[in-house]
């Protein structure tokens, strides 16, 4: 192994196995389908890149801190009250008594990756500006308490917040030594782009030693076609992983290729999906799993947040997930889950 290989990277001893930096926010979720104008109540729950895989992994048995900062009010109190129900450490929480917690509005259906999203697309309204969380700073996040796993988990999301959580990004994806495995999901969200150029998104993406894209966030970004031209224009990161739907993913790492289909679906929401998927394949890298396990163990995360209506969902036990991914080709191939993720014969008849 070298060291660019995420095995040996996150091999070392730290008090946890990663750390989720970045913003939560109270969600407010739908009574019913239909348009936000349409909705007449609607019920709270949390959401939040970085903590639905803080979550996820700390379900899964991992010891897992989320750092963050949230307003000293009721919102304040439900995350971190709820995210550490799962198991996650929030000591690094910060209280910001003059900034709110973030909160959003969504509808149920799949999360748009352009401005201009056709219908039956989730509206996703943000009410985060001037949040505790966009006041993150280069100067407010110590640097032990970063480093303080063996893999430190980031997303775009928190550089479109302010120009200081972008130049904490920056700092945390500069390479330098003694830093953990820093893993990255893209998570381009264009409602968050307006005025800035998506490209420092790949900009950040290049200090990182593991990154996760989706193939049509790539192309609606970036104008890249491709899982093959994404990795042209990313050579940087040791291990890069493109999602694509319900085709699958490939991954890349030095000269390997990877194609790694994924299961039939039977869809209840999309939403932290992605996430699942990231929490997957950390999980997988942190136990040494060689890489397709790491992408089915990210496809069966995967497959347990779109069988849920919510963000997040509790993941299958470690033996059945792991019994899952070593099925071969062909079972794999036929491998159907349906809602609530359970197990489908193939012609969709009866659970098993």
């Amino acid at each position: 192994m070298t060291a660019a290989d995420p095995y040996a990277a996150a091999a070392g001893t730290r008090d946890y196995d990663v750390v989720c930096l970045g913003e939560s926010m109270v969600t407010f979720v739908p009574s019913r389908a239909g348009r936000l104008a349409d909705v007449p109540a609607f019920h709270r729950t949390i959401g939040g890149a970085e903590s639905n895989v803080a979550c996820t992994l700390a379900r899964a048995g991992h010891r897992v801190r989320w750092i963050s900062r949230v307003g000293a009010d009721g919102f304040g109190d439900h995350l971190v009250e709820t995210i550490a129900a799962s198991g996650v450490d929030t000591g690094a929480v910060q209280r910001d008594p003059r900034r709110p917690t973030g909160v959003y509005f969504r509808t149920a259906g799949e999360r748009a990756t352009t401005l201009g999203a056709e219908p039956g697309k989730a509206e996703v309204v943000y009410y985060r500006k001037g949040s505790a969380a966009s006041a993150l700073s280069p100067a407010l996040v110590r640097r032990r308490d970063a480093w303080s796993g063996r893999v430190l988990h980031l997303t775009g999301i928190t550089a479109a917040l302010s120009a200081t959580c972008h130049a904490l990004m920056r700092r945390l994806t500069r390479r330098e030594p003694g830093r953990p495995l820093v893993s990255y999901d893209v998570n381009h969200r264009p409602a968050l782009w307006h005025d800035a150029d998506p490209w420092r998104l790949a900009e950040l993406a290049r200090g990182c030693d593991l990154v996760f894209v989706g193939e049509d966030e790539a192309a609606a970004a970036w104008g890249l076609p491709d899982a093959d031209a994404i990795r042209a224009a990313l050579p940087e990161p040791a291990v890069l992983v493109v999602k694509q739907g319900a085709a699958g993913a490939t991954a890349f790492t030095g000269s390997e290729r990877l194609h790694s289909p994924a299961p039939v679906v039977d869809v209840v929401s999309h939403v932290g999906a992605g996430d699942a998927f990231a929490a997957g394949f950390l999980s997988a890298t942190l136990r040494g799993l060689p890489l397709p396990d790491r992408l089915r163990h990210g496809h069966l995360l995967a497959a347990a947040a779109l069988t849920v209506p919510a963000d997040l969902a509790v993941p299958p036990g470690r033996e059945h997930v792991d019994a899952l991914s070593a099925l071969d080709d062909r079972a794999w191939g036929r491998l159907r889950l349906g809602p609530g993720w359970t197990l489908r014969e193939p012609d969709g008849e009866g659970a098993r």
